[in-house]
């Protein structure tokens, strides 16, 4: 009561409801402009609608000959929109930047609390407002330049950029038939923003006329403003108590979500990554980066991240190219899906897609045509693989999109070598699927050398160590007599040095690979991305150290004994290929990775008691000197080695037998019939690998 004695009624003012502009009137917030100028002065030119978004579009002149105006600046805008000629679809016919666009949003998604108020003789008119929109400038005029930059560049480029990249004339046509769509995938399209950008563009714009604020139809509208009659019929709503008037003019207020803005169901803000765990933080980040060098990674995953467990969660999700790490094919293009421009599944798509990643190891250039031509997909599909991690260039093709990290190189070895033996697994995948041929695996040369590091596959440095030991074999083999001279004369004590190590004496082959340093001619301190200097555990001239040959032989001997003992018969081609995933698997800095040879491989199968099979190939075949060695352990201990050792002659007099010639021989040799059965089991147990 006191406070209502201090703060008296004055006046009491009638309010009515006018209903006759309800769901037309609308706020417009114009943009802050100079106190000298009000929106009086401004002339509309045009203006639309499209009353279902309540989006809007006004077009207003702009006061060219005041002083303040740039006219130099407003010629130059008109040129870069309309160029050099004039007609109807012209930006800009007086070649003045003369008028300018505004463009509207929504400034609150609830305006059922706001009205329009009008006080005249005592009396306060309200009329609620159906939206309240905010004007901003729009700049599409900017887009319309750029698009007639590239216009203009196109033409004079003369159609395609590029000889390598231009497409023929005839194209191929891939013919798909719709898949009934589920409920779930119509749900999912209709919340697409893809499609709701779609609805938008169809509503069609509502022209308007403009009324300036003096002119005899503003001033017979404004008189809606008004309650047209002051009975109680008309103004109902406002017979109530004062708690419930108050109570609709002002709701309490209530948060909705919807205020919130919404975005995609396929982003997340920082915030929100960094609450997820780190391996799901990092496969999201390289899913939709596709590319990125590692301390950019680290960046984003914020301050205080341990370096090695991102190391550690990158390499499941990405692999290594040119020193950065690239997401893998199976993470974009998950199981059961398949491609959105040809329907090829996503098996196929990863096998393509890989072929690219490995080509950009060999060579910074890709050329499309090329990859089009091996792996025989859609020009699309090859396109969005090279667009994942490269960029186009005139006359050229396509370069991978990051330079060389040589810093994370020299820093991360280990992680560059286990990478080499994963793209070693990868390109022996590759060449069985897509029967590459030479010209396929050796990369181009550039017309400029790139100021990078060069990369070495493994066939360069076979050739080159080839070349340089046919150079020097005179020389080679009067230090090896005189090396062997030497060991004679030796005390015997010197050989215990060396236990389980068996030197074998045998002539060069010209077939036989053997690993060697860098060329002469490549001295630039790198072999696929390694220091020939690093460490005390490289091998020299294909000799590991004293001091640690004897762990490396132990760990050797122990692999090739349990590959053997789980499958009895390989070729050198899948040993090697078992044994880079075996070193994919072990730690950093293990004795293996100090480099072991081909030749040092085969000494060490023969030494744990398996034999060379010399299976008499025919000499037109197309497998690999690797594929072609034969290997088999001998004795494995248990009940089919008769069997096997039966089956192993068979196979070193023809490589094709028939099954019943198998049969016979087995039950000569054996003293026992075998049915087609038993016949089947001893093939499987003995030739598992081969099966």
């Amino acid at each position: 009561m006191a406070n209502e004695e201090d703060d008296p009624i004055i006046q009491e003012i009638d309010v009515f409801l006018a209903r006759s502009l309800l769901e037309k009137l609308y706020l417009f917030q114009y943009p802050i402009r100079p106190a000298s100028m009000t929106y009086d002065d401004v002339t509309h030119l045009s203006a639309k609608i499209k009353p279902k978004q309540q989006k809007v579009e006004l077009e207003m002149a702009i006061d060219t000959l005041n002083p303040n105006y740039c006219r130099s600046k407003g010629e130059q805008i008109a040129l870069n929109v309309d160029g050099t000629c004039t007609d109807e679809t012209s930006t800009y016919s007086s070649k003045l930047m003369d008028k300018q666009t505004f463009c509207s949003s929504q400034a609150a998604s609830n305006v059922s609390r706001y009205a329009a108020a009008v006080y005249k003789k005592g009396e306060l008119h309200l009329t609620p407002l159906h939206g309240i929109l905010q004007l901003r400038p729009s700049f599409t005029y900017l887009d319309k330049a750029d698009a007639k930059h590239r216009e203009r560049e196109a033409a004079n480029e003369g159609g395609d950029s590029s000889q390598d990249e231009a497409e023929d004339d005839v194209k191929q046509i891939t013919v798909r038939f719709s898949r009934p769509e589920t409920e779930q995938a119509r749900q999912r399209r209709v919340q697409s923003y893809e499609f709701l950008q779609k609805r938008q563009a169809e509503e069609h714009w509502v022209h308007l006329h403009y009324y300036g604020l003096k002119d005899s139809r503003s001033e017979h509208e404004r008189q809606y403003l008004f309650s047209q009659g002051h009975g109680l019929a008309e103004n109902t709503e406002l017979i109530k108590s004062p708690s419930e008037y108050l109570m609709m003019l002002m709701p309490p207020s209530i948060e909705e979500e919807n205020d919130k803005p919404m975005a995609p169901s396929n982003v997340l803000s920082m915030a929100q990554l960094r609450t997820l765990p780190l391996a799901d933080q990092i496969k999201i980040l390289m899913k939709n980066v596709k590319v990125m060098p590692f301390a950019n990674l680290l960046s984003l995953l914020g301050s205080g991240t341990d370096a090695t467990a991102v190391l550690r969660c990158v390499q499941q999700v990405a692999l290594l190219v040119q020193g950065n790490w690239v997401v893998k094919s199976d993470v974009l293009y998950p199981k059961d899906t398949s491609s959105p421009h040809s329907g090829v599944p996503a098996e196929v798509l990863c096998r393509g897609r890989d072929f690219v990643m490995w080509k950009f190891t060999q060579d910074r250039w890709v050329v499309r045509k090329e990859v089009a031509a091996v792996t025989k997909l859609c020009p699309e599909d090859v396109k969005d693989f090279l667009e994942h991690m490269s960029v186009a260039r005139i006359n050229k093709g396509w370069e991978f999109m990051l330079p060389y990290d040589e810093d994370f190189v020299k820093k991360h070895p280990d992680i560059v070598q286990r990478q080499q033996m994963l793209w070693m697994g990868i390109q022996a995948k590759l060449e069985k699927v897509y029967n590459l041929l030479k010209e396929h695996l050796t990369p181009k040369k550039q017309e400029t050398q790139s100021a990078h590091p060069l990369l070495v596959s493994g066939e360069q440095r076979v050739n080159m160590a080839k070349a340089k030991v046919k150079q020097n074999y005179g020389q080679l083999e009067k230090e090896f007599q005189k090396q062997k001279a030497e060991m004679k004369s030796n005390d015997t004590s010197s050989r215990t040095e060396v236990p389980n190590i068996r030197i074998k004496e045998e002539p060069v082959s010209a077939e036989e690979p053997m690993d060697t340093s860098a060329h002469e001619g490549l001295n630039n301190g790198l072999v696929n991305g390694l220091h020939t200097a690093q460490g005390s555990m490289e091998p020299v001239n294909g000799h590991l150290p004293g001091a640690c040959i004897d762990r490396v032989a132990q760990e050797l001997k122990a692999f090739v004994s349990s590959t053997f003992k789980k499958q009895f018969v390989l070729t050198l081609s899948e040993l090697k290929r078992l044994f880079n995933l075996h070193l994919a698997s072990l730690p950093p800095g293990h004795t293996l990775f100090s480099g072991i040879s081909d030749k040092m491989l085969q000494d060490m199968v023969l030494d744990t008691g398996c034999k060379q099979i010399l299976v008499p190939f025919p000499p037109q075949t197309a497998a690999s000197p690797d594929e072609l060695k034969v290997y088999a352990l001998w004795e494995a201990g248990d009940t089919y080695d008769q069997h096997r050792q039966v089956l192993l002659e068979i196979f070193s007099k023809n490589y094709r037998v028939r099954r019943n010639v198998i049969q016979n021989q087995l039950s000569q040799e054996c003293g026992e019939d075998l049915n087609k059965q038993e016949v089947d089991r001893v093939l499987k147990v003995s030739f598992c690998s081969l099966w």
